[in-house]
């Protein structure tokens, strides 16, 4: 099982930007998905996630800027990124809980992580 996450790049404040990721391989089901960031010198925080119900989970700064979402016959997870703020910038990490074909526990998969850029 791989994920491959796309659509960081720069831009300026108060811009946005869709970030993708796409799971891959012998899937069996996925539970929550979710984006994690990682600053420059700092520890990976989670930003948002979204369960397989569909309910969603933001970290305070993000609240009513980001918006994540899935589309779950393709096995995708996107992260709308609006109003971004200079301190935004990081390298933001999809993560999913996934159970893969003829396993019964789900394990932690990480996607390769896609450099997002606010300039001010």
């Amino acid at each position: 099982v791989q994920l491959q996450a796309s659509g960081g790049g720069l831009v300026q404040t108060g811009g946005y930007l869709r970030l993708s990721c796409a799971a891959s391989g012998p899937i069996g089901s996925i539970a929550a998905m979710a984006w994690y960031r990682q600053a420059p010198g700092k520890q990976r925080e989670l930003v948002a996630a979204i369960a397989s119900g569909g309910g969603t989970h933001y970290e305070g700064s993000v609240k009513n800027r980001f918006s994540i979402s899935r589309d779950y016959a393709k096995n995708m997870v996107y992260l709308q990124m609006n109003d971004l703020k200079p301190e935004d910038t990081a390298v933001y990490y999809c993560n999913g809980a996934i159970k893969r074909v003829g396993v019964r526990t789900s394990d932690d998969y990480w996607g390769q992580g896609t450099l997002v850029t606010v300039s001010s």
